[in-house]
């Protein structure tokens, strides 16, 4: 990390975790972050979903919420972006403080309750997107809808025509109820409905929660072979409050950042022997580190997402993971990310 770097981190932790967020953003808009375009390689580019990827790590959604820094987000190192969550009416979320940083722990607990300016603001956004890597777009319902099942679908008939993908969002812990649209018959309605939506051929993913058991995780592999969707992305937030020391640790909602990462890895690599490696899968949760990143493709994932690591490690991660990445990747004799992809998914056993 660049001395630059480490000052301006500095100053954005004086301010409150999402006063900083929101100054993150202005400060990339205002070009004051590195921008060495996406990097790649011959050993880094890879396909997700027919979409060629310049390397595969990617921006998890969260990021950039309404999809105003594009731009410059773009240029910072990462393989593919995904902004939201949408929903199809704007919302503001859930009463701050909503953020909280876990400075020990290296992680963030966040309970914003999909707080967005909803979908038609969002297909405005998108519509003077970049298009020099893939862009999707994470998609929500509405807290107070009466029917989040066509939300969902609802979102997508309004972004769809300006996305590379898009990902049902039906695992954040911060709106009441949602999770319970992850059981096997409302999950199957949820796709269908946005199948029915999509632009043909779009590719959806549909992300999921780390805190699911074993017969959970066995319904959702077979739906994600059933039905004609892209992948699963492994994983959201948790509930899980084990092994924190920050003094944040009790707040309500979901915790992201390092301590996820083992149970999200376990959930990622019994996600690719259940499906018997069939259903290409991005890995997201606690990733901070090339080698974290490689350990993510080894238990499954094709492609793998960050966040909350740029909280204290800055936005030139994105450029080093990759780049660091490429090295791991010649080390271990791959001459290219896919044949890495679980490879060590049998060392979690189901």
């Amino acid at each position: 990390m660049t001395l630059w770097e480490r000052m301006g981190l500095m100053a954005l932790r004086s301010f409150d975790p999402e006063t900083a967020h929101g100054l993150a953003l202005k400060a990339l808009n205002a070009g004051l972050a590195p921008q060495p375009g996406a990097i790649t390689s011959p050993r880094l580019e890879i396909e997700l979903a027919g979409m060629t990827l310049p390397n595969p790590v990617g921006l998890a959604a969260g990021f950039d919420k309404n999809a105003v820094a594009l731009g410059p987000l773009s240029q910072s190192g990462f393989g593919f972006l995904e902004v939201g969550a949408t929903t199809p009416r704007p919302q503001p979320g859930n009463p701050r403080p909503r953020l909280f940083r876990l400075k020990q722990d290296q992680a963030a607990i966040n309970r914003f309750g999909f707080n967005n300016e909803g979908a038609d603001a969002m297909a405005a956004a998108l519509a003077t997107r970049p298009r020099n890597l893939p862009i999707g777009l994470n998609l929500g319902a509405n807290k107070d809808s009466a029917d989040r099942t066509q939300d969902f679908a609802s979102v997508l008939e309004t972004c769809g025509s300006a996305l590379d993908f898009a990902t049902i969002n039906v695992s954040s812990p911060n709106t009441e109820a949602l999770r319970d649209l992850q059981g096997k018959d409302a999950l199957r309605a949820i796709i269908e409905h946005v199948l029915e939506a999509r632009p043909e051929g779009l590719p959806i993913f549909v992300k999921i929660a780390p805190d699911l058991d074993r017969a959970e995780l066995e319904d959702i592999a077979a739906i994600a072979r059933e039905l004609p969707i892209a992948g699963l992305v492994a994983t959201n937030t948790t509930l899980s409050r084990e092994g924190l020391e920050s003094r944040h640790k009790g707040e309500a909602g979901g915790l992201s950042g390092a301590p996820l990462f083992a149970r999200s890895t376990e959930v990622l690599a019994h996600l690719y022997q259940l499906t018997e490696g069939q259903v290409p899968l991005i890995g997201v949760g606690g990733v901070a580190s090339a080698q974290d990143a490689l350990e993510k493709i080894q238990a499954g994932a094709t492609a793998v997402q960050f966040y909350t690591a740029m909280v204290y490690q800055g936005i030139g991660l994105a450029a080093r993971i990759p780049s660091e990445l490429d090295t791991l990747l010649c080390d271990a004799g791959y001459t290219n990310a896919s044949q890495a992809i679980g490879t060590k998914a049998a060392d979690y056993p189901l």
